[in-house]
């Protein structure tokens, strides 16, 4: 544990402090992580954050969401999601949908504790659960939207019964298919009639589900509601699973604190959300949780050397990263696929061909074709050191039966080697593999004429898209706008957007709105870029550094005073680095630059 802890220190350049002065220090930083990093927080004016801090090292295993199904799959292995779409997008947090790293998305899937034989159906041969497809599934999915209750009242009226086994088969495949809200209508309708004798997953499962679509507070008044005897430990951390997704720092420490007054045991679990949580908002506490894991002998857990060694990769400490590894392996944990993908892709981004190739053989072993699931893993490396040769290889082993992941995985490959002929094929074949289209394949294409500024292919792809039945909501539209503000129509960029979140009652992303007021800023159009900060703020999302930081440019490109930027900064409790302060200063209207002036 020491040497962890001792390498993220010495990356940060921070002395190594003692055990006992962590609680401390992390006072202040949380109170300002919950002003300038929280997507929906304000000041954390809590009390005891040494009580929190004690209460961090509580469960163990890995993911966000429902905490009762820890290790039905493994992180490394495919998610089989042929048929899957997000039927909830524009539910979700931007934040969450945008996202975010590849390990955020593997680790903060469905999984996270208890029985696990109760849903992983089959094993195919590979180590990899295959998950039963039920009748009661496909009536399900194939019922509309809202209608969960009518298929189910008709599936008991042809005489069919309803299980607990068929029930968690079924559960397990909508969740894996991000279809919440078809799995909260059959949650509460097996509860209305009494289909079901309700136990603690039972609770946590709807918990975890109200969570997502509609926000941690409905979720904390959810438990509120269910009976003492089903608030267990599983709960209670299913709902910080979800504070830490959501970067809520405030509601998060708040459940530490109330995890600490039950009594509940310490465990690697709280430490591996606090880390996921900072490794988002703030890297400079990693190394203090991992302080408090030592202090507190809780031993890191697989997820925990992931954590760190995305961190490490991501901040271009490859140094760090290898050390982390050369810990983990010490530890006796050997390196997953999943983990050794975001070492090749770390290696892949730093430019470090050679170690990036080494990673990928060692993944492939002797064959591929018993590691089918690694295909979606290794074809983006490929990709990003220009291997073409490995990427077609790859593919022809898959091509004459591919999985929805596996063509997926292969339009990004193949757009980042700029072959859009041959990603447009691949996208098509992938529309032919089942009757319901998933958006994903859409955004993988669509993510493609992005990156090569193809605004009229990307236009078109948006309208098949819509006449396909999937969702469009904030992914597609955020893409759009930057592929309107590439090719310099910002003003088309912003009425699109306005008109979207008007006529679809949609959130928009807050990368959609940055897209957009840092062109405005680059231009020095002052009104335009207020226009968008204060739709930002109708649109709920705080001020943070970020939307100053372009505000202000757009005063100093234009070369007017920004009369009261300071007491507005102060108001959202925003605190100038060196680089704002520069702005800052150039913005002032009290300051002299009369030679200057007159110079220009």
């Amino acid at each position: 544990m020491f040497p962890l802890s001792k390498v993220l220190r010495r990356s940060q350049r921070l002395p190594l402090c003692a055990s006992n002065a962590v609680c401390a220090k992390l006072e202040t930083s949380l109170r300002r992580s919950a002003v300038l990093e929280s997507p929906s927080v304000v000041s954390d004016k809590s009390q005891d954050f040494e009580r929190f801090y004690h209460v961090s090292s509580d469960f163990s295993a890995s993911r966000r969401a429902f905490s009762s199904k820890t290790g039905a799959t493994s992180v490394g292995e495919e998610d089989d999601l042929e048929d899957g779409f997000s039927e909830l997008e524009s539910a979700k947090s931007p934040q969450e949908t945008s996202s975010e790293s590849d390990v955020e998305d593997d680790l903060t899937s469905e999984e996270l504790s208890g029985n696990e034989d109760d849903v992983k159906g089959t094993d195919d041969g590979t180590g990899r659960a295959t998950g039963k497809r039920s009748e009661l599934f496909w009536a399900i999915i194939s019922a509309p939207g809202l209608s969960v209750g009518s298929a189910l009242d008709k599936w008991l009226e042809e005489g069919k019964v309803i299980n607990q086994a068929e029930i968690a088969i079924v559960m397990t495949e909508l969740r894996r298919r991000r279809m919440y809200g078809r799995a909260l209508q059959m949650l509460e309708w097996l509860e209305a009639n009494k289909q079901i004798e309700l136990e603690e997953r039972d609770y946590v499962s709807r918990l975890d589900l109200i969570a997502k679509i509609y926000g941690l507070h409905k979720a904390e008044a959810y438990l509120e509601k269910v009976p003492k005897s089903f608030r267990g430990e599983v709960i209670y951390r299913t709902l910080l699973a979800n504070c830490a997704a959501s970067c809520n720092v405030k509601k998060a420490q708040e459940v530490f604190n109330k995890m600490k007054d039950l009594g509940f045991p310490l465990t690697a679990f709280a430490c591996d959300q606090l880390l996921l949580l900072y490794k988002r908002v703030d890297k400079k506490k990693l190394a203090d949780v991992l302080l408090l894991m030592e202090k507190e002998n809780v031993k890191p857990s697989r997820l925990t050397y992931k954590i760190l060694i995305e961190a490490k990769g991501s901040s271009n400490d490859i140094t760090g990263m290898e050390q982390i590894v050369e810990a983990m392996k010490a530890e006796g944990v050997e390196p997953d696929l999943h983990t050794q993908s975001t070492i090749a892709k770390q290696y892949a981004t730093a430019g470090l061909v050679e170690k990036a190739e080494k990673v990928l053989k060692e993944m492939e072993g002797e064959s591929l074709k018993s590691k089918r699931w690694a295909c979606k893993a290794m074809l983006p490396v490929y990709a990003s050191i220009g291997r073409a040769d490995d990427v077609e290889r790859i593919w022809k082993i898959y091509d004459e039966n591919p999985r929805m992941e596996d063509c997926i995985a292969a339009v990004e490959a193949f757009g980042k080697l700029k072959k859009i002929k041959e990603a447009e094929e691949i996208f098509e074949k992938a529309l032919k593999l089942r009757y319901k289209v998933p958006s994903r394949v859409f955004w993988a294409l669509l993510s493609v004429y992005v990156d090569h500024k193809m605004l009229s292919k990307g236009k078109d792809l948006v309208k098949r898209m819509a006449d396909t039945g999937c969702t469009v909501g904030g992914l597609t539209w955020d893409a759009l706008v930057r592929l309107y503000v590439e090719a310099g129509e910002v003003e088309k960029a912003d009425s699109l957007l306005n008109k979207a979140a008007k006529q679809r009652q949609m959130k928009p992303m807050m990368s959609s709105f940055m897209y957009i007021m840092d062109e405005y800023s680059k231009r020095g159009d002052i009104h335009n870029a207020e226009k968008i900060f204060l739709r930002m703020r109708q649109s709920g999302y705080v001020s943070k550094f970020r939307q100053f930081q372009s505000l202000l440019q757009a005063y100093v490109n234009a070369k007017n005073p920004a009369y009261g930027m300071r007491e507005r900064m102060m108001a959202d409790n925003i605190y100038p680095n060196r680089t704002m302060a520069a702005l800052l200063a150039q913005a002032d209207p009290f300051n002299k630059r009369a030679v200057s002036d007159l110079l220009d």
